[in-house]
């Protein structure tokens, strides 16, 4: 299942005439995403000094999480999304724009990041690219920072004695990445798991994960917290229906 080249090749010639908003289609709109969906579960983490986006696209969330911090990193794999996101934001001078190899933060200082955050994009990776990128977190992360990240569990649906899957991927996710594996990982790399919340995304499967991490120590630190949510995407439906939440809902 994909590979970061075959990621690459995909965006970097995806028709991106809509800037990503197709993907926010279920919900209405992308600010029906933002204040429904996304914003609810990272709301107690920012504003923050700095935020890092990880493959923000053409800055369909980059538009929002711009308001919420001082400065906001953004690396992708392409130029053609960075190109189209320093285009898209120019008369913004807090955000910094950085390509990578789609799975390093090379140019980020440790220790500078008191926000990571990746929707609808690390879901379609391997376990080897979420591995580096959790042992990344594990550097750039300040000691009270917190990554949110979106990403795969379709592994689950995995059979043991065949080693594939027994649900279709539809939805192209990571074939080798679960909740279980990533919570696994994150200990290992000197990261505390504090939450995930296991979604459905267009199947009644739970195939995606919404995970959160804080360093050892961090003042965030608790108790682990697991969250079983097939109603995912029922939810953004009626996100849809119903029209545009307010910051206060």
């Amino acid at each position: 299942m994909p590979s970061i080249d075959e990621n690459f090749e995909f965006w970097n010639n995806y028709d991106w005439r809509d800037r990503g908003d197709e993907w926010s289609e279920v919900w209405g709109t992308t600010e029906n995403l933002w204040l429904g969906s996304l914003l609810p579960r990272i709301r107690s983490y920012i504003p923050v000094p700095r935020i890092l986006e990880i493959a923000p696209g053409f800055g369909r969330i980059t538009h929002f999480l711009k308001d919420y911090c001082d400065e906001l990193v953004i690396v992708d794999l392409t130029q053609r999304c960075v190109d189209a996101c320093r285009k898209r934001f120019a008369e913004e001078t807090k955000i910094v724009y950085q390509i990578n190899d789609g799975k390093s933060l090379p140019e980020v200082r440790s220790h500078s990041i008191d926000f990571a955050f990746s929707f609808d994009s690390l879901v379609h990776v391997e376990i080897d690219v979420i591995v580096a990128y959790l042992t990344e977190f594990a550097r750039v992360l300040s000691a009270d920072g917190i990554a949110f990240i979106h990403h795969s569990n379709i592994a689950v649906y995995r059979d043991s004695s065949t080693n594939g899957l027994t649900i279709a991927n539809d939805h192209w996710r990571g074939s080798s990445v679960s909740a279980e594996i990533v919570r696994t990982v994150s200990a290992e790399v000197g990261l505390s798991c504090i939450r995930q919340e296991v979604v459905n995304w267009g199947v009644p499967h739970l195939t995606d994960c919404f995970s959160t991490f804080t360093p050892a120590g961090s003042r965030h630190e608790a108790q682990f917290d697991l969250i079983e949510n097939p109603n995912f995407m029922d939810e953004a439906i009626e996100l849809g229906q119903r029209g545009l939440p307010t910051e206060g809902d």
